[in-house]
Formats: structure tokens, sequence, C-alpha cells
């Protein structure tokens, strides 16, 4: 018999503002650009990691939301090392990939830019999660049209169930130009929340 899972921790970025669990932490003016917020929310977590200036936005959005939450379970690196990452979007990483084309149609003798042509994944912004909190577990990237709850928590569980992970962090992190949304949880095998579809859908429409 499979035994229930829960959910430790949510927190989304969405207009400006961070919710963890149900509860504002970040509200900046609805004026600033995506670059603007998440610049300051950098520097205001304290968080030292130079290469973030380097990333796409799709990865920058990717590796705040992680951090947040992950700060917030502060789980021990023996757990992080055993957790999965399942993420999913609706945009591919389009908004990188326009930017490398406009790279490509700037020079006369096409030559696209490098540093723009890395993050033409979307599954990039996990390898930064990655990198930057030792997670060694499988990973996995999914388009849908929308946000698909009940397909992340059926893969989660498989994951967990068949001892493929010990933790998964989920979600949702997309974002074109200056509209951007985040949506992230972790599933283990104890937590707050009881891991259901419902609850997955509550808390992802709580921004």
């Amino acid at each position: 018999m499979k035994t229930s899972l829960h959910i430790q921790s949510f927190c989304s970025f969405r207009f400006n503002k961070i919710i963890l669990n149900g509860e504002t932490v970040v509200a900046k003016e609805k004026g600033l650009s995506f670059s603007e917020f998440s610049k300051t929310v950098y520097k205001e977590s304290g968080i030292a990691y130079p290469k973030f200036f380097k990333m796409d936005n799709l990865s920058k959005l990717t590796f705040l939301t992680a951090e947040v939450l992950l700060k917030n379970c502060a789980l021990p690196s023996e757990e992080k090392e055993k957790m999965a990452l399942v993420l999913s979007n609706r945009s591919a990483s389009l908004d990188t990939d326009r930017k490398h084309q406009l790279s490509i149609q700037s020079k006369e003798n096409f030559y696209p830019s490098p540093a723009v042509f890395v993050y033409t994944l979307p599954n990039i912004g996990m390898g930064e999660i990655s990198i930057r909190h030792q997670i060694k577990g499988e990973n996995a990237f999914f388009v849908f049209k929308e946000f698909n709850a009940k397909f992340l928590m059926q893969y989660s569980e498989a994951l967990i169930h068949n001892k493929k992970a010990s933790h998964v962090l989920c979600g949702w992190v997309d974002i074109e130009e200056d509209a951007y949304r985040s949506f992230m949880y972790l599933v283990s095998k104890r937590g707050t929340y009881i891991h259901s579809e419902a609850i997955i859908n509550k808390e992802y429409q709580n921004i």
C-alpha cells in the first residue's frame, strides 16, 4: 500500500510579490520590470552567487523561487542530494529564444551570442539550482498549455514511491518579457499539507 505524501512548503512569484505558504513575504511597486525586481530580491536576500547576473530571466526566476522555498525548508545536504526536480511551463525558453534570434540578426557574419545561446533550453534553470544546492536526483521539464497539477502530482508520487527520490521540487516557471509567474512546492513523506491535486491548484491560484 502506498504511503500518503505531503507538501512541506509552497512559494510563488508574481506581480512583483513573493508569497510563501500563503503569506506575502516580499511586495514591491508594480512599476518594476522583472529585471529590476529580480535584482532587488537577490540583493535583499543576501545571496552570494555572482553567476546569477549571467543567467537569463527564466533561470533567474527558477533560481530565486527555489532559493526562497528551500531556505524555508532548511533541508540537510544529504536530503537535497536525493531530491528530484519536476518543472513545467507553457512557453519553454521562448523569451530567451527571441533574444538569441535578435543576436543572430544583428551580426553581419552570423555570430550569435554564445552567452545567450546557452540558455535556449528551458531546463537550464534546473541545472542552475542543482549546482547551487548540490541536487543530484532526476530532473525533467515539461511544456503544457496551462498548469497541470494532476500530472505533476502523479509524476512526483511515482518518483518517491519507486524510490527514485526522497523529495521532489515541483512547479511552474514561465516568463515572456515582463509577464512572469512561478509556483514551486516541495513534496516528501512529511510536511504540513496533504499532497493532493485540489490543494496544489488552490495554492497555485493564491497569487
